[in-house]
């Protein structure tokens, strides 16, 4: 999967703040994502961020 910083991601499962939208601030083995709706940060596994990835927006358009 072609992820890149600053890559805005929409979930399959939305944050309890109720967002679905997530910013990519690194990637590696683990990906770090900030929320979009309430600024919180979180690392996930690649294996399991990957599989909960529903759209990926680049510079304003899906990829």
């Amino acid at each position: 999967m072609d992820i890149r910083i600053n890559d805005k991601l929409t979930m399959k499962k939305q944050h309890p703040c109720g967002s679905y939208e997530w910013i990519v601030l690194r990637i590696g083995m683990d990906f770090k994502l900030r929320c979009t709706g309430c600024g919180h940060e979180v690392m996930l596994p690649r294996s399991k961020a990957e599989k909960n990835i529903k759209k990926i927006w680049r510079d304003g358009e899906y990829v």
